[in-house]
């Protein structure tokens, strides 16, 4: 199943306007970012070269996701990380015997097809009822980043000096549909760095551009 990453620019000329497509969920992030006491999601005036845009920037099969977590959660608890070919029991074990664990990282406690990343740094991903029924925990970019950075040296890649990221999807590709399938990689864990490679652009991209990341 496919599993497809957009960057939204936090501009004025889409965030300001009446029928912001983003507006429900921009309220619930900055009432979970004031409850925090965080800093609401930044909005930035426009300036040539930026647009109210949405754009992908990344498209990577579903269980790969899943393949990159493992690997973060065997890492972070101090477990030995092996390619595996397909997931099983043992991922859920992790995840249900390292929960606190799980939930403390942006890049693991995340909803699969819905949820944001925005530009704020917090060490911890924000959850409260309101974003638990809709999008789920909410990420932050920075911290996503330094996570992937942590995570990379284990799969093979240089996070000073990464592969270049994979082309983003040219549509937007349906759950049900296949992603469109990673370049050839040799490693043991090419599905991980297929997609670390996407989730890096679109951390890297968000601090840059000022964007938040979108899952769908």
């Amino acid at each position: 199943m496919a599993c497809d990453l957009w960057l939204v620019p936090l501009v004025d000329v889409l965030c300001h306007t009446p029928d912001n497509p983003f507006a429900e969920e921009l309220a619930q992030y900055n009432n979970a970012l004031t409850d925090a006491g965080l800093p609401p999601v930044p909005v930035y005036q426009y300036m040539p070269g930026l647009s109210g845009e949405v754009a992908p920037v990344a498209g990577f099969d579903y269980d790969a996701l899943h393949f990159l977590r493992r690997v973060y959660l065997l890492q972070v608890c101090g477990l030995p990380v092996t390619p595996v070919d397909e997931l099983g029991g043992d991922y859920e074990q992790l995840l249900e015997m390292f929960e606190s664990t799980a939930q403390q990282s942006h890049l693991v406690w995340h909803y699969d097809h819905a949820g944001a990343y925005v530009p704020v740094d917090f060490p911890q991903p924000l959850s409260n009822d309101d974003l638990l029924a809709g999008g789920g925990p909410l990420g932050s970019s920075q911290t996503l980043l330094r996570e992937l950075e942590y995570v990379a040296p284990t799969i093979g890649i240089d996070p000073a000096n990464p592969p270049a990221a994979p082309a983003p999807p040219t549509a937007p590709t349906e759950l049900e549909e296949p992603a469109v399938p990673a370049p050839y990689d040799p490693s043991p864990f090419a599905r991980e760095r297929h997609v670390w490679l996407g989730l890096h652009a679109a951390a890297t991209r968000s601090l840059a551009q000022g964007s938040m990341i979108v899952f769908s």
